[in-house]
């Protein structure tokens, strides 16, 4: 590669080996229980395998960037899951707390980092390994936080708590894509084949199959119905978005983006309620619903909102996991208020729990989102040029790339 281009030799190699160094120390004072745990090994796979697999192959749809796509998730997931441990126990200590077994913690902080793989979304392509780590372990420690105020001072459960993290890595993800360059619109690097649409796919066909055990895996009451009413709302997404892309295309033909973004929108619209929903037909809807605004969001904020805002959505999370997300916290308090309709007196303190931990978590996703965009933006840290945007040979030793170029 030409010697203009950074080496991140000179970085990156040494920032992994730094945080690696603090993990290794910090975890000399971390201990589990290797007790019996609450949560099963195979259901910890499923996670496991969403993460690692599911988000992995889901961003491969840019023709020039499978090897960055896949790696630097893999890359990102293992740091961020260490990290996010770590501050478990840290927060475990100062509040005095008796530590979970460890197959539960390691649970908790894959579904955490879940909000850095879908971060890595809407920049993927125009970031490098070192702004990458550095905003996995910025994002890991701010969704802690706001975790820990819904916790603490609202009382929300963990379980729910740790479903905000669709909410919180979408608009995190967005306000940190708001302080990067847009691509140019005559680059025809940003777009896919069908060999890459296809293994796209297949991640999203591993994150349908194993969502059921996402929404579920830390419910501790109703967890049978967690995994009843997420299949129902993914089924009923999946079949609507076949429905509506048939309908919005012009050539009456199903176009591929769509089935990838909707087919997931009901499991993220049912994460806060599936534990508790009654009837699976209410499941089915809020699938139908979150299809219906993942696909038709698309269109609207493809063309409107994204370019008033100056923001460029890679891979289109805002209408995939961020709308949903907050139909679902919509949802929510519907579904809150009907239940408890005849105990008016306190109805009113009920609602203001679910509608404040999604003020807080998307307040503070927006902010440190923001604020994160800004630091990876200062020429420390390289910024990879607008025309260099998209391509693993920036990255990778790939050689024949070259060829056809």
């Amino acid at each position: 590669m030409p010697s203009k281009y950074p080496n991140f030799r000179n970085n990156v190699p040494w920032l992994i080996l730094f945080l690696e160094a603090v993990f290794i120390v910090l975890f000399f004072f971390s201990t589990y229980d290797a007790s019996r745990s609450s949560i099963s090994y195979p259901v910890f796979q499923d996670v496991s395998h969403m993460v690692i697999f599911g988000f992995g192959f889901s961003l491969t749809f840019l023709k020039r960037y499978g090897f960055s796509s896949t790696g630097f998730n893999l890359l990102i997931v293992v740091l961020g899951v260490q990290c996010s441990v770590l501050i478990e126990d840290l927060l475990a200590f100062l509040l005095q707390r008796e530590n979970e077994d460890g197959l539960k913690r390691i649970t908790k902080a894959t579904v955490s980092v879940t909000a850095v793989a879908i971060s890595t979304g809407a920049v993927l392509g125009k970031t490098n390994p070192m702004q990458l780590i550095l905003m996995t372990v910025v994002e890991v420690m701010f969704f802690h936080m706001s975790r820990w105020i819904n916790n603490t001072f609202l009382q929300v459960p963990d379980n729910i708590s740790l479903m905000h993290v669709h909410l919180f890595g979408a608009y995190f993800s967005l306000a940190v894509s708001s302080r990067f360059s847009e691509p140019s619109p005559t680059s025809k690097k940003n777009a896919s084949t069908s060999k890459s649409d296809l293994l796209s796919m297949l991640g999203t066909l591993f994150l349908w199959v194993f969502w059921p055990s996402f929404n579920s895996v830390l419910a501790m009451d109703g967890k049978t119905k967690a995994i009843y009413n997420t299949y129902f709302a993914l089924a009923v997404s999946s079949v609507t978005a076949f429905m509506l892309s048939v309908l919005t295309t012009k050539d009456g033909k199903f176009r591929m983006t769509h089935v990838h973004s909707a087919v997931l929108a009901g499991g993220v619209a049912v994460g806060y309620t599936a534990h508790s929903i009654e009837y699976p037909w209410i499941a089915m809807i809020l699938g139908l619903l979150s299809s219906v605004i993942a696909v038709l969001g698309s269109y609207c904020l493809e063309r409107c909102l994204n370019p008033a805002l100056k923001i460029h959505d890679t891979s289109g999370v805002h209408f995939t996991f961020g709308l949903p997300a907050v139909l679902g916290a919509l949802a929510q308090v519907v579904l809150l208020v009907i239940k408890n309709w005849t105990n008016s007196p306190r109805l009113g303190y009920l609602v203001m729990i679910p509608v404040g931990a999604f003020c807080l978590t998307i307040s503070v996703a927006l902010i440190s989102g923001f604020i994160t965009g800004l630091i990876l933006n200062l020429k420390l840290f390289k910024t990879v040029p607008v025309s260099k945007y998209f391509e693993d040979q920036f990255y990778w030793e790939f050689p024949h790339l070259a060829v056809g170029f």
